[in-house]
């Protein structure tokens, strides 16, 4: 009998920004609904990277342009360890804490208000559940994380 083999971490860590982008497509969506019509692809990108409305997103963003960095560099190799501090700093980013932020305040009533971020938000627990080095503890859906 086969044991099925676990993706090596670099496709991890593709899955994982996958999977980040698609919440962050959804988080921007919900925000833009909130703000009203834009126009043009442009006006929506001077909107989420000067408008203080959407200056939440970006800490989102930050996350998503190191993954890519990261992965854009051949030279190095991505290693589990990799992938689970890169998994530590999104569930440190989405999880609220003792004195919760003005982002975390945005992304619960995210969660709340919009079907595509809260299915989008379930998609990266999956996500983040089924990585190698998971503690059976921390496979858990109803997190907020």
């Amino acid at each position: 009998m086969n044991t099925p083999t676990l993706p090596e971490p670099r496709a991890q860590l593709k899955a994982m920004s996958a999977v980040l982008r698609r919440l962050h497509k959804a988080l921007v969506e919900s925000e833009m609904a909130q703000f009203g019509a834009v126009g043009s692809a442009f006006d929506q990108l001077q909107l989420l990277t000067s408008h203080p409305q959407f200056a939440w997103l970006q800490q989102i963003s930050a996350i998503l342009v190191s993954i890519d960095e990261r992965l854009d560099d051949k030279e190095q190799d991505v290693e589990q360890a990799t992938v689970q501090a890169y998994k530590g700093q999104i569930e440190w980013q989405l999880a609220p804490g003792e004195n919760s932020s003005a982002f975390h305040q945005k992304y619960l009533s995210a969660l709340q208000d919009s079907p595509a971020v809260a299915m989008a938000h379930g998609e990266l627990r999956r996500q983040f559940a089924s990585l190698p080095g998971t503690p059976a503890g921390d496979r858990h859906d109803g997190d907020t994380a």
